[in-house]
């Protein structure tokens, strides 16, 4: 099964890095990424820019409103996801566990993903 393991954290905390902080977050994540990728387990993985770049399209009236920005205020922020090949819920979690002790803080949003385009994914 594909499961989206969802990465929040404060935006302002990542932001704040260091480039050699940063870099060493992201070279102890490839770790991580590069065991599922030779297990064939590993999708697509996204870090999204950040909240100031996003645009919010909110179709509670006619016409839509756009908005700058996210949809919410939270105190942490969407910041990316993976998209990983697990037999079910509980080895979807030991990846995000592995994904969390290399990476300070924030947390990690586990969802069954339902493929209804199937074509639309690589083989």
């Amino acid at each position: 099964m594909l499961y989206a393991i969802l990465c929040y954290h404060s935006e302002d905390v990542v932001g704040s890095w260091t480039k050699e902080e940063d870099d060493a977050v992201l070279a102890k994540l490839a770790v991580v990424q590069d065991k599922l990728d030779k297990q064939g387990r590993l999708g697509p993985v996204v870090r999204l820019l950040p909240t100031t770049a996003a645009t919010t399209l909110r179709k509670h009236s006619d016409p839509p409103q756009v908005l700058d920005g996210p949809f919410a205020e939270t105190k942490e922020q969407l910041l990316g996801f993976y998209v990983v090949e697990c037999p079910d819920l509980d080895g979807a979690l030991e990846v995000a566990k592995d994904l969390g002790q290399v990476n300070p803080g924030g947390s990690y949003e586990i969802r069954p993903l339902s493929v209804f385009r199937p074509g639309s994914l690589p083989s």
